[in-house]
């Protein structure tokens, strides 16, 4: 059965994620290995149309496809430009170094394992965070 609804969350790296049907119902189960299109363009609030079947934990989708391209959105993804400075090597002629404050490194370590992992808990992000911040005062990365 074809079926059309909006993509609710993918995550590329796990390879799966959620479609809420547009006809209402049980939010379907999506995998990597079910798309049609390249995976970089299953994103949250597209939409989509598949075929639904039940899998042994519920509804699941197969021959998941885009149904249309936004107009601003080229054919061929480019491969993804850096973030917000992430991946950024900056000037390679300029040899200065920004040393963060402790509370600036642990605010913008905060972020970015937020970014990279939503479903970490207070408890683990604590935990890690803890850890990160006293092998960066061991090298000298962060003042204090």
């Amino acid at each position: 059965m074809l079926s059309v609804g909006r993509i609710l969350r993918f995550d590329e790296v796990r390879g799966y994620g959620f479609i809420v049907p547009s006809d209402g119902g049980e939010d379907v189960f999506m995998h990597a290995n079910d798309l049609v299109n390249d995976k970089c363009l299953y994103q949250a609030g597209r939409e989509v149309e598949f075929r639904l079947e039940m899998g042994d934990k519920g509804p699941k989708a197969s021959a998941i496809r885009l149904v249309r391209r936004p107009a601003d959105e080229p054919a061929h993804p480019s491969p993804k430009a850096p973030r917000d400075g992430i991946g950024d090597l900056g000037d390679p002629d300029d040899d200065t170094l920004d040393v963060l404050t402790d509370g600036e490194f642990r605010t913008e370590l905060t972020e970015a394992l937020i970014e990279a992992d939503a479903t970490l808990t207070t408890a683990q992000l604590k935990r890690v965070r803890i850890r990160v911040a006293e092998l960066a005062r061991s090298h000298g990365w962060v003042e204090g």
